[in-house]
């Protein structure tokens, strides 16, 4: 078989593989009231995404730095493998505790997926402006699974004749046919050499991520953010990095080699990326809330919608771009772009017309979110000795992840505590309990159909909700303003291969032959 072929293949089985894993979550999200009602467990429900999250995130960077001990493909398969076990086992839960474990399953090979697939792109392409564009269609996917994903979930879900299960065994055709085609199409050269796995530093990895990510997850929500348990976590956290940071300085082969963190295209796209994720996973959490309980629309898709269909798009084109553009500009262009947004976010009010929400959202994901999924892999790809794309591609999902969480467990805080002190002056002048009053502080009160509160009340927490977002989109600006200016030092360099980054080769995949 010819080989552009089987790289047509190669890229087919990357992409099936990425739509399987993005869907995932979006396609859970729209069913879980019906798992709900089937298997039970309301009070530990949010636990089904907390701990696909955790699982995901704190192994992304070990399946990234095994895949360069080890081999791309072989860490693939093993990822895409343990993803489809924990699908299967999913579909088979009899109750909320079985789900919540399989999805632990799930969620390791999830962290496999995401930066090996960009891996194995860089590695079999010797078209620099072929990587860069099938790196922008890879991140363009994400895009049209958080479109398609809630559509799915509920269909099937609701369905009499296939039910919430086929919400997991759906994933289970899409992975096989990855398998089945990247095992074929991909070769992978053996090394002899015999790496050292630095088993201490992946178990300080590990534990200092899930700590911290626990911490943020629950602070401000099940636990004060000054309560025993969540400063027990964070400190925690903070010992785990001091002495992973001690250990990967002693490591013969670290785990995640500090060393690359000197590049300052890498660490500063590692920036960047981290406050591309306190936007994205504040926007996404909070704009539905803004869109059904301020603005009045019924459902969250009119503002969704109208930003992820342009992140695909922004991605592909900002692909193209970065063999002709300095990433740096890319990116500053982006951030820039970004602090007018999330200015314009906070000026969002229920008077304002649907049409000036969607083009809100229509700039915000294909001129700020699109461009840097794509650019951002290229950058570091290029930046770093070829034994270390696995893990540097590893490293920008994981920054992304860490800012998400991070962004919107502050956001949380600042719209809460903003919405809980007007319902209190609220309280004072209406002559209501403050208690009670304290109670209706919540938004998901105004998303319901039918609200059995008092008209002034609805009015005023509606006016309250509005001002309280309007302070939490301040932290996307900030942030939007920290990575515009950290774009401005990255240095100069643009997508061009066989440069420094590009020289050795410990491992070599190619589509065989």
């Amino acid at each position: 078989m010819a080989q552009n072929k089987r790289m047509g293949f190669v890229v087919l089985a990357m992409a099936l593989g990425l739509f399987m894993s993005s869907l995932d979550n979006t396609i859970v999200s729209a069913s879980i009231s019906q798992v709900i009602k089937d298997i039970g467990g309301f009070d530990k429900m949010s636990w089904i995404f907390t701990a696909y999250m955790l699982a995901a995130t704190s192994t992304m960077l070990v399946f990234g730095k095994m895949s360069d001990l080890f081999g791309r493909k072989l860490f693939y398969l093993i990822g895409i493998s343990l993803f489809l076990i924990g699908s299967a086992l999913c579909g088979t839960a009899q109750n909320i505790d079985q789900l919540i474990f399989y999805r632990v399953i799930q969620g390791v090979g999830s962290g496999a997926i995401f930066p090996i697939s960009f891996t194995i792109i860089y590695s079999v392409s010797t078209d620099p402006k072929q990587a860069a564009k099938m790196s922008g269609i890879f991140a363009g996917i994400f895009g049209i699974s958080s479109v398609l994903g809630p559509q799915i979930g509920t269909w099937i879900s609701e369905s009499s004749l296939l039910g919430w299960r086929w919400c997991f065994y759906v994933n289970i055709p899409f992975g096989l046919l990855s398998i089945i085609t990247l095992a074929i199409a991909l070769k992978e050269s053996k090394s002899d050499l015999k790496p050292k796995v630095d088993y201490l530093g992946t178990l300080l990895l590990v534990s200092s991520t899930v700590l911290l990510l626990l911490g943020l997850e629950w602070g401000g929500k099940d636990y004060a953010w000054d309560s025993v348990q969540i400063i027990g976590l964070f400190s925690g956290a903070a010992v785990s990095i001091v002495l992973f940071l001690f250990v990967e300085r002693k490591a013969q082969e670290p785990i995640l080699p500090l060393t690359i963190f000197k590049n300052k295209m890498v660490l500063g796209t590692s920036i960047v990326v981290f406050c591309q994720g306190a936007i994205m996973f504040s926007a996404i959490t909070y704009l539905p809330i803004l869109s059904v309980a301020v603005i009045g629309n019924e459902n969250s898709n009119s503002v969704l919608t109208p930003m992820m269909f342009p992140i695909m798009v922004g991605a592909i084109i900002a692909g193209f771009l970065c063999t002709k553009i300095r990433f740096r500009t890319i990116m500053a262009f982006a951030m820039g772009v970004g602090v007018i947004e999330a200015y314009l976010l906070g000026t969002i009010t229920h008077e304002t017309g649907n049409w000036m929400v969607t083009g809100v959202m229509i700039v915000l994901g294909l001129l700020v979110l699109g461009p840097l999924m794509s650019v951002s892999q290229n950058a570091v790809a290029q930046s770093v000795d070829s034994k270390y794309i696995g893990i540097a591609s590893s490293v920008v999902g994981f920054w992304r992840s860490i800012g998400g969480v991070m962004g919107a467990a502050i956001t949380a805080t600042i719209v809460n505590n903003d919405l809980k002190d007007k319902m209190k002056e609220f309280a004072a002048t209406s002559q209501l309990p403050a208690d009670k009053v304290e109670q209706m502080a919540k938004p998901e009160i105004l998303m319901q159909k039918d609200i059995q509160l008092p008209p002034q009340v609805v009015g005023f927490l509606r006016e309250a909700l509005e001002k309280a977002l309007h302070h939490g989109f301040y932290l996307a600006l900030t942030a939007c303003a920290i990575g515009f200016i950290v774009a401005l030092f990255v240095g100069g360099d643009r997508y061009v291969m066989g440069n420094r980054g590009q020289k050795a080769e410990v491992k070599k995949e190619v589509p065989a032959s």
